[in-house]
C-alpha cells in the first residue's frame, strides 16, 4: 500500500490544492471523515468545516463550505463551493462576515432567512478558526 495520496480540492474559479497527503480530514454532511491511503471508495456531500491535511510531517489546513469530495484508494477529489488555505483568509473581512451575520441571527425568525443566516455565521467562525492554524 502506497505511503501518500493524491490530492485535489477544486471551486469553482480554481485549482486550490494538488498535492499528496499522508492523511487527509474532511467535514462531511453528517460528521468528519478521516481518509488515509488505501481507503474504500465513497461519495460525500461536504459541509461547512476545515479540511485538514498530512505531507511530510506538516499539516495544512483550509476553510471549505459545500460541495463534494469523492474517495479513491489512491486520490481524493474535493469540489468546493469555496475553499481557503489558512494564510489566504482575509481575517478582517472574516469577522465582519461575523459580525453581519450576527446582526441578522438576532433579526430573523425561523425560516430560510434565519438558515441563511446561520450558515453564514458557521462559514465565518470556520474561517476564522482556520486562519489562526497558519
Amino acid at each position: 500500500m502506497a505511503d501518500t495520496i493524491e490530492l485535489e480540492i477544486v471551486t469553482p474559479e480554481r485549482l486550490v490544492v494538488k498535492d499528496r497527503a499522508e492523511d487527509v480530514q474532511i467535514p462531511g454532511r453528517n460528521g468528519y471523515l478521516g481518509i488515509l491511503p488505501g481507503h474504500a471508495p465513497l461519495i460525500t456531500e461536504l459541509a461547512v468545516g476545515e479540511i485538514s491535511y498530512t505531507n511530510a510531517g506538516a499539516s495544512t489546513h483550509l476553510s471549505v463550505a459545500w460541495g463534494f469530495a469523492e474517495v479513491l484508494p489512491d486520490k481524493v477529489t474535493i469540489l468546493a463551493e469555496t475553499a481557503e488555505l489558512a494564510e489566504d483568509i482575509d481575517v478582517p473581512r472574516a469577522e465582519a462576515a461575523r459580525d453581519r451575520a450576527q446582526q441578522r441571527l438576532k433579526q430573523a425568525d425561523e425560516g430560510p432567512a434565519y438558515e441563511e443566516a446561520a450558515a453564514a455565521l458557521a462559514r465565518a467562525e470556520v474561517r476564522l478558526a482556520v486562519s489562526k492554524k497558519q
